[in-house]
């Protein structure tokens, strides 16, 4: 690409993005209810990240299907949403109804097409494949209505490559709602936007993420959007240091929560996270990533590549740089 051409993508780019907040920060422009346009919530995965979106989305009054491949995976989904509640309902004195009064809001299937059929919103956390993402919307896009909205809660790859199967209508109704875990304590949202969406679309989904209790930030499709663009690499420099024998994991988290003033070290946060979370957005930023594709700093280093295949994933798998009671 030439430097004419990269400046001109470049300007243009800022254009858009102008364009997009001017509209979101406009004066006068009147209030929007999520609800009047998003009633019932289609979820892909009801795993960790799923189970969570699913559990805030019928708390705040929206009804929500939940979609995975057998019954026991949705059987243990519910599970978490139900023990989740129950906590929270121990903390904040609720009343004995109100556990299964957000549980009557779920509904869970494993008909994949029937999930979806009267879906305003469709939001996917299934694993970190590109091709089985691509073809669960592309089944999706025939049978959701024409106004549902698609979304993926990516955490390392494109929306553009999510929704490359799509038609062009549909792609202009796709975007990225990135949730962090755990969902139901995390605030923040990341809604990463591709050029042809549209500023309305965008501000229904702020209303919506408000809506919700969180809190909404926008970002262009990019890679890493913008926690883990930023996030990746410092977890990187983390361990790097430990295997070069620098220092040791315990000092690095001392040294970033007292130094940096951080919550939680590096290699603490990595194992809240998940180590196959962060192992899959490098895998995917070095082989595929526009202008991070071959990079030698996202390529996952053999130590790291050995604890992923020794199940050692973190907090969720009982252990990974710590060790933790299941």
């Amino acid at each position: 690409m030439s430097t004419s051409t990269a400046n001109s993508t470049a300007e243009s780019a800022l254009r858009r993005q102008r364009q997009v907040l001017d509209h979101l920060r406009g004066k006068g422009q009147p209030e929007i209810d999520p609800k009047a346009t998003i009633s019932h919530i289609a979820i892909y995965g009801a795993g960790i990240m799923g189970s969570g979106i699913a559990q805030v989305a019928a708390q705040s009054g929206y009804k929500v299907t939940l979609w995975d491949v057998t019954q026991a995976d949705l059987d243990r989904g519910i599970h978490t949403i139900r023990t989740s509640l129950a906590r929270s309902a121990r903390k904040t004195g609720q009343p004995a109804d109100w556990v299964q009064s957000i549980l009557s809001r779920i509904s869970s299937t494993t008909d994949q097409l029937a999930a979806c059929t009267s879906a305003d919103l469709v939001i996917e956390a299934i694993v970190e494949n590109l091709s089985i993402k691509q073809d669960l919307f592309s089944r999706l896009d025939k049978v959701a209505k024409p106004t549902c909205i698609f979304a993926t809660n990516t955490s390392s790859l494109l929306v553009a490559d999510v929704s490359a199967k799509l038609g062009e209508e549909r792609k202009q109704r796709m975007v990225a709602l990135h949730f962090f875990n755990p969902v139901a304590v995390m605030k923040l949202v990341e809604i990463a936007y591709m050029d042809g969406t549209s500023p309305e679309l965008l501000a229904l989904l702020k209303a919506w993420v408000h809506d919700i209790g969180k809190v909404p930030v926008l970002c262009r499709d990019t890679p890493g959007f913008i926690v883990n663009r930023l996030m990746v690499p410092y977890n990187i420099e983390a361990r790097q240091l430990v295997e070069r024998g620098d220092a040791t994991i315990e000092d690095v988290d001392t040294a970033m929560k007292l130094g940096a003033g951080y919550p939680m070290g590096p290699f603490e946060l990595m194992d809240m996270t998940g180590l196959d979370t962060g192992y899959h957005i490098m895998k995917a930023w070095y082989e595929t990533a526009p202008g991070l594709s071959g990079d030698p700093r996202f390529k996952p280093s053999p130590e790291m590549e050995q604890m992923i295949r020794d199940g050692y994933l973190g907090r969720k798998s009982g252990r990974g740089y710590y060790v933790y009671d299941k």
